[in-house]
């Protein structure tokens, strides 16, 4: 027994050095391709990671109160001010309230900028079919009542 085990010990070196030149290119190639085969499996584990990651802020994000597009679309005009009001209260906007309604002249929502200026917000929805061009808001923005805001035009 301890002879076959000798034999076994000295067989697989002794086949590789004797047919060396033979052995070598699919040596090689194995190595390449067992390489190959694990940069992949790298990428697609590093990916699907990712991806759950990204799927879990996602389910973070609607349960922090995020709203999603579909949820937008379903708003009506003064339902939609309210997140853009929630969302200038998030990026330090101060003073933030909404005042839409009849005879507002265009003002929607109301606040001051993190440093002291006014602005001034008109919210307009459309439907996705249609087309939107730019609207003079400076003149209507001018007379919001009770403010005085400067628009980028003056």
């Amino acid at each position: 027994m301890a002879d076959s085990a000798v034999i076994r010990r000295g067989v697989l070196p002794a086949f590789l050095a004797t047919f060396r030149s033979a052995v070598w290119p699919y040596a090689t190639a194995a190595l390449f391709l067992g390489g190959v085969g694990a940069t992949g499996w790298w990428s697609w584990r590093t990916d699907r990671i990712a991806h759950a990651r990204d799927r879990r802020r996602q389910d973070e994000g609607v349960k922090a109160g995020r709203l999603t597009v579909a949820e937008v679309d379903v708003m009506t005009g003064t339902e939609f001010e309210e997140p853009v009001a929630s969302l200038c209260r998030r990026d330090g906007c101060t003073e933030v309230r909404r005042v839409g309604g009849s005879h507002d002249k265009g003002a929607d929502v109301l606040g001051r900028h993190p440093d002291g200026r006014a602005m001034v917000i008109q919210c307009q929805r459309y439907a996705p079919s249609s087309t939107i061009t730019r609207l003079p808001l400076g003149d209507q923005l001018v007379d919001a009542p009770g403010h005085q805001v400067q628009t980028e035009e003056q």
